[in-house]
């Protein structure tokens, strides 16, 4: 099951479609959804958990944790800055639910397995993006 929280004032559009897209994406990769919690949050909050679960102290607009135990069966929990999104958004000139948008199955190909650590995953990853942004209705 995929469930939306949130720390901040702030609702996804149309979540049912964007919990149905995210099934289909984790699908498409040939893997089961299991039990994914979105937490969206803001700066503060993200800080706390970079610092107290990754040992950095930087902003960032997304973290993903991975709690699957079983293979093939996609579950974990994504934290969400908005206002980093919304930074972000401003930043490339796009809107911010475009950014929203892209951040949110950034999350879910990270606990498929997708990384993003060198200039090739980038890559892999950002192609990746695009293909499942155009599948979205």
């Amino acid at each position: 099951m995929i469930s939306f929280s949130m720390l901040v004032d702030f609702q996804p559009d149309h979540p049912e479609e964007i919990k149905s897209w995210l099934k289909r994406t984790i699908e498409s990769e040939g893997k089961i959804s299991g039990d994914i919690q979105y937490v969206f949050c803001d700066d503060n909050y993200m800080l706390e958990i970079n610092k107290k679960f990754l040992r950095h102290d930087t902003l960032t607009d997304i973290i993903t944790f991975p709690t699957s135990v079983v293979r093939n069966v996609i579950s974990g929990e994504i934290f969400i800055s908005t206002e980093r999104v919304k930074q972000n958004a401003n930043d490339l000139k796009l809107s911010f639910e475009q950014e929203m948008k892209r951040v949110i199955v950034h999350g879910v190909l990270h606990l498929i397995g997708y990384q993003d650590s060198t200039t090739s995953q980038k890559q892999q990853m950002r192609a990746k993006e695009d293909y499942y942004l155009h599948l979205l209705p």
